[in-house]
């Protein structure tokens, strides 16, 4: 009976314990390993990038190992309801649709979506790399060219513009580089490789229709884990925080191909 009574004891101690004690466990991180310079792999498979950093980092700060679960863009926030994942550092914009599946965290970046000007369409008009979306908006008969459903024609649309419908972002690019449409709005990286792709066709206008913000992404309801993302993306921008080391890193790398530096992308 006495040895019953201590084991019983004994193995609630043990239920007391391990339930006072944080999880740390392994961090389930999703992501999409398919879009450098935030998720990557280096030359032997292994996860790299902005996004991948961070989650270590996040890990570091949990005092949590970290996996990296290479996931599908599509298939991430199933993966999150079903709890195949824990949270997703993965570039992904806070919409209200996504707010309606999954619980973000504040921003910790902002992906901004610029334009891709036809270069003789910006001399006739005074553009510049430094002119504004009110410039652009402002010039009467400038052709927009977008892909239907994404923001490339229903942001001009939103303005009121005509958009030129492509049937790919390619399309949309040479489009723009032979002067059959003048402006192109997307994301920085597409817009600066349409530039690189054609230099002396066309022009980036830098100036941002829109700031999305991103967020890290966790299950419904699960307020413990959202509210270490947020102490720990609160201590990101302190100083030797974590985006002045991942500016370190990464602002060779993003200069070369973007020409802009990771500050770029932490203002909104």
């Amino acid at each position: 009976m006495k040895k019953s009574l201590l084991l019983l004891t004994l193995l609630l101690s043990i239920f007391i314990l391990s339930s006072c004690k944080p999880n740390d466990g392994v961090l389930r991180v999703g992501m999409d390993l398919k879009y450098p310079p935030f998720e990557t792999v280096d030359l032997s498979n292994n996860p790299e990038g902005i996004s991948v950093d961070v989650a270590y980092a996040l890990g570091e700060y949990l005092g949590r190992e970290v996996e990296i679960i290479n996931t599908d863009f599509s298939s991430i926030i199933p993966a999150i309801q079903s709890g195949e994942i824990d949270i997703a550092i993965a570039s992904m914009s806070i919409t209200e649709e996504r707010l309606e599946v999954v619980d973000f965290s504040n921003p910790y970046f902002y992906f901004k979506i610029i334009s891709l000007v036809n270069q003789n369409f910006a001399t006739e008009n005074g553009l510049t790399g430094n002119s504004t979306v009110e410039d652009l908006l402002a010039i009467d008969g400038a052709k927009f060219v977008g892909i239907a459903s994404q923001v490339s024609s229903s942001i001009p649309e939103g303005y009121g513009k005509d958009v030129i419908q492509a049937t790919d972002l390619g399309t949309a690019v040479e489009e723009v580089a032979q002067g059959t449409a003048d402006i192109l709005l997307m994301s920085a990286n597409p817009v600066v490789d349409g530039y690189k792709a054609n230099p002396d066709t066309t022009l980036v206008v830098w100036d941002s229709f829109v700031a999305s913000p991103i967020g890290m992404a966790v299950k419904k309801g699960n307020t413990e884990l959202l509210e270490q993302a947020n102490q720990f993306i609160e201590s990101m921008s302190q100083a030797g925080g974590l985006y002045d080391i991942l500016a370190t890193k990464w602002n060779p790398i993003l200069l070369e191909n973007l020409g802009k530096g990771l500050d770029f992308y932490t203002n909104a």
